[in-house]
């Protein structure tokens, strides 16, 4: 079965978005000390206390979503598994700000926004990844 004619436009879409997450993953490796200096006591503590379980699950996260997205690029049928690693991988950090730092009593509701828009896309990027898999739409 042929692929649907949205599918190569969202994967481009899927990819920008994921490339993004990898940017921001660099800038969070990248952040200076006199940077989080210029932050809020405890946003400070936020930004030196990561544990590495948190920074891998965000290169996990950004990188399995990027290379998914290629592989929906084209049409290969593994991207639904790399999909699924970086959903997991997004839970796991996110397990991290919600629960462990409790970014919502550091950052206010805001906090929210970028999360939950992580979490829908990654969600609708396994579900159309699953279903091309189901339908044939990728090999």
């Amino acid at each position: 079965m042929n692929p649907p004619a949205w599918l190569k436009p969202l994967a481009w879409a899927a990819l920008v978005w994921n490339l993004l997450g990898v940017i921001a993953f660099i800038m969070q490796l990248l952040i200076t000390p006199e940077m989080i200096n210029q932050l809020p006591e405890a946003q400070q503590a936020a930004y030196r206390d990561i544990p590495l379980w948190s920074t891998a699950a965000f290169a996990i996260a950004v990188f399995a979503a990027s290379f998914a997205s290629i592989l929906l690029l084209v049409k290969k049928a593994l991207a639904r598994e790399l999909f699924l690693i970086s959903f997991i991988a997004v839970l796991v950090q996110q397990y991290y700000n919600f629960v462990v730092i409790d970014s919502l009593a550091m950052f206010g509701t805001s906090a929210l926004a970028m999360p939950l828009c992580v979490i829908v896309i990654g969600l609708l990027l396994l579900f159309i990844s699953h279903k091309g898999k189901q339908q044939n739409w990728l090999n």
